[in-house]
């Protein structure tokens, strides 16, 4: 199954046409979280993506709530948030938010590493686990060189070992690509990333 997957869109109307126009080529859309800034404009996200041309699976970054990524009516798409859900056999677990807490004040929706893996203790098989926050120790490195990933993001993976942990957040991160055991995991960003999975 081909798979496009991209975090972080923050409004950017150029990789949005280009997510779009990928879409074609796509069994499966993944976009993990961001699609605004700071709980403005989801509207217009909606909007620059209203054309994709695949159903979506999403989930929320810290700059939109689940309630309102759910409700914003992204045409045929799926919000996951402690949740999984199956596409054509490919078993699929969502968690969105930043994981830990961020310093970005009221508007960021977070969780706390506990708050996480009481979510993620849902999760018991999944070929992708798609996160907002990467993982501890991977496509996680600030600028300063601060790893501000997340633990329970981490322990969910080696516990679940899925295939895919799709990330996105830190955005000095962008277009990481590495390995936990036998899962690639993948700091996203707004550009198309394709990935090839078979259920």
């Amino acid at each position: 199954m081909k798979i496009l997957a991209f975090s972080d869109l923050h409004l950017s109307a150029s990789h949005a046409a280009d997510i779009v126009a990928a879409s074609a080529g796509a069994d499966l859309v993944i976009g993990a979280g961001d699609f605004c800034n700071c709980r403005q404009g989801l509207d217009r996200a909606v909007a620059m993506l209203a054309g994709l041309q695949a159903p979506m699976v999403a989930v929320p970054g810290n700059g939109e709530s689940a309630d309102e990524l759910r409700a914003a009516g992204l045409p045929d798409t799926t919000v996951l948030h402690g949740e999984g859900g199956v596409f054509e056999g490919l078993r699929l677990f969502g968690l969105g938010y930043g994981v830990p807490e961020t310093p970005f004040g009221s508007w960021s929706c977070d969780l706390s590493e506990t708050q996480a893996a009481a979510m993620l203790a849902a999760c018991a098989r999944a070929d992708i686990l798609i996160c907002h926050s990467p993982p501890k120790g991977l496509g996680d490195l600030t600028s300063g060189g601060q790893s501000v990933g997340s633990t329970a993001i981490r322990a969910a993976a080696e516990r679940i070992r899925p295939q895919l942990l799709l990330c996105g957040h830190v955005h000095d991160c962008w277009g990481f690509r590495g390995t936990l055991g036998k899962t690639q995991v993948a700091n996203l960003g707004p550009g198309v990333s394709w990935f090839e999975v078979a259920p």
